[in-house]
């Protein structure tokens, strides 16, 4: 970037600082080089906000003050935790549990630990599974001084496979513990996986 100057501005929200350097052309620099690189920086700030926003739309647990506040709360939950789980961002996913969570599952048997867990999602869901929530089948309840349990019922489809692939579905229970300002899964229950219907 021998040709380029460098302009550094700093903008502050209830979300933290983002900082920006734009880099202004020096003689004889492409002009068209300049606006998609400014482009660029406009877009990963406008991600880095939003994406501060989507974690920040998850109250703490006792801010909570009723149970349809706990309703949308873990909602946004499981909507975060699997988007991740679809889009194979194992990093974002591996960030919902805690280190030594306990998953059981009635087909897979059981896995300890996040990095366990995070190294089966890997081999087994990435690029072959996808997860759907079944609408009108979320049940949360309030667990005093934990956070919540959330059960329900979910369907699991295999992209580019569906003529050879059945959509699965089973019923899952995840115990959510806020703790140190976050909310994280401690227990899963992953049971009566069927095709569905």
């Amino acid at each position: 970037m021998a040709d380029m100057r460098t302009v550094q501005t700093e903008h502050s929200s209830a979300e933290g600082r983002i900082t920006v350097r734009c880099y202004t052309p020096r003689k004889g620099f492409p002009m068209k080089k300049l606006v998609a690189l400014r482009r660029m920086l406009l877009l990963l700030a406008v991600m880095g906000v939003l994406a501060a926003r989507a974690d920040a739309q998850v109250p703490a647990l006792d801010s909570i003050k009723n149970q349809e506040e706990l309703d949308k709360a873990v909602a946004a939950l499981d909507a975060a935790l699997f988007d991740a789980y679809n889009r194979c961002d194992l990093e974002k996913f591996s960030s919902f549990f805690v280190e030594d969570v306990e998953f059981y599952h009635d087909q897979g048997g059981v896995t300890l630990g996040k990095q366990n867990l995070t190294d089966s999602v890997k081999k087994n869901i990435c690029g072959k599974v996808t997860r759907e929530l079944v609408a009108g089948t979320l049940q949360v309840h309030y667990m005093k001084g934990y956070g919540a349990v959330e059960m329900g019922v979910h369907r699991f489809h295999h992209p580019g496979h569906e003529d050879t692939e059945a959509v699965g579905e089973g019923k899952f229970i995840h115990l959510w513990q806020y703790k140190d300002g976050a909310w994280k899964i401690t227990r899963v229950i992953s049971y009566d996986h069927h095709a569905a219907k």
